[in-house]
């Protein structure tokens, strides 16, 4: 897919069908690595915390409420240190959300985690991360995403990190 200038897909550009928003979370210890949770519904399926946004809600809120659903951290536990956005990706077919979006357009936080491991809480009242793990970014292994993820996180750990996961 082609890029243009600011280094987003043109199809994120496209005017046809609609994008839904969502943010993630790079969440980031002093020592440079970075937090990746499991997926409950999928074994050795490991990711950064994301999610949508509600309507009327800015992006800083919706990164708040969903690290707060997610893995249980306030906005008190971490710092933002950068954002950037025009990550986008296509669901598959069959796998379309409410509305009948054609896929996410996603913002990324990279947040400074302030505090330590046991302010994580995974057991939230809807559970969606079994696990997780702190790893150096370029020890992601992009084989842990469905085919569809796969270009947004390279493309992500190649911006936000200088990784080049294509080479690992």
């Amino acid at each position: 897919m082609p890029l243009d200038d600011s280094g987003a897909e043109s199809r994120c550009l496209s005017s046809e069908g609609k994008w839904r928003p969502n943010v993630a979370l790079l969440l980031e210890r002093g020592d440079g690595k970075i937090f990746v949770a499991e997926r409950v519904d999928r074994n050795e399926a490991w990711q950064f915390p994301q999610g949508g946004v509600d309507a009327g809600e800015s992006l800083v809120d919706a990164l708040q409420r969903e690290v707060e659903e997610e893995i249980g951290l306030g906005p008190e536990t971490y710092l933002i240190m950068e954002q950037r956005e025009g990550y986008c990706y296509l669901f598959p077919d069959g796998h379309r959300k409410k509305d009948d979006f054609k896929g996410q357009e996603q913002t990324y936080f990279r947040c400074l985690f302030t505090e330590q491991d046991d302010a994580i809480d995974l057991n939230r009242a809807k559970p969606e991360f079994s696990r997780y793990q702190w790893i150096e970014p370029a020890d992601f292994d992009i084989e842990w995403l469905p085919e569809f993820k796969r270009e947004v996180y390279i493309r992500v750990l190649a911006d936000f990190y200088g990784v080049n996961l294509r080479s690992c």
